[in-house]
């Protein structure tokens, strides 16, 4: 699944006109990159939720003819867990959610073969792909998560720095939703329920990571693939 319902407010006046997973890296948008990534590692079914422009979005994907898309309209924003939840009768057991607003390059291994290999559905309700801060392109924030020394994530308290960050990427099992009742919610809240009960864990990103949250966060990682390319 590919989240690509939310405004986009922080990257005003960008998405004022054009809806966040439409904005382009190097002649491509953001969210042809994310289920490119998908098809490339098998995916052949990618639900798209949908609603701030949601005709624009839409319209983006009908051009595609490789791997099959369902969109989920969301009439009110859900949020992430909320709206990944609407959209559990059209996905696997165990299924990947991206977000559409990162941008990341693969490091030696495909990232979501990385993700697969390390799942184990016996153990685990959800694994995370974690970013150090420290290399992350248009990342301003305080850090996610820490490792233990037994590698499993630990969400940072509120005034702590982590070392770590999320970054929009995940392998989770339909059973982490088992209980939640309510419409809206972040899938944060499956993730602290799976990190007490053990079920949670991560690994961390070797390729490159860039944040297109703000307009700051899509200068620099325009800029940053330019100057690759270009060397």
């Amino acid at each position: 699944m590919v989240l690509a319902a939310g405004l986009g407010t922080r990257l005003r006046p960008v998405t004022e006109t054009i809806p966040k997973p439409l904005i382009e890296i190097n002649g491509r948008t953001l969210l042809d990159h994310a289920v490119d990534r998908l098809a490339l590692v098998g995916v052949e079914l990618v639900v798209v939720n949908v609603h701030y422009k949601a005709a624009m979005v839409a319209a983006q994907l009908a051009r595609r003819h490789h791997p099959r898309i369902e969109i989920s309209q969301e009439t009110e924003l859900l949020d992430t867990g909320g709206g990944v939840a609407r959209a559990l009768p059209l996905l696997d057991d165990v299924f990947f959610v991206v977000n559409s607003d990162v941008f990341w390059l693969d490091g030696q291994d495909r990232t979501l073969q990385r993700l697969t290999a390390a799942f184990d559905p016996e153990r685990m309700d959800a694994i995370l792909l974690l970013q150090r801060t420290a290399t992350a392109v248009g990342y301003e924030g305080s850090g996610d998560y820490l490792i233990d020394p037994s590698g499993c994530p630990h969400r940072r308290g509120e005034r702590q720095v982590a070392p770590f960050l999320f970054a929009g990427l995940q392998l989770v099992h339909r059973r982490a939703f088992t209980g939640i009742s309510d419409r809206v919610f972040s899938l944060v809240r499956l993730f602290d329920s799976a990190e007490e009960a053990g079920r949670l864990q991560a690994i961390v990103h070797d390729g490159e990571w860039y944040h297109i949250g703000t307009p700051q966060g899509l200068a620099a990682t325009r800029k940053a693939v330019t100057a690759r390319i270009e060397s």
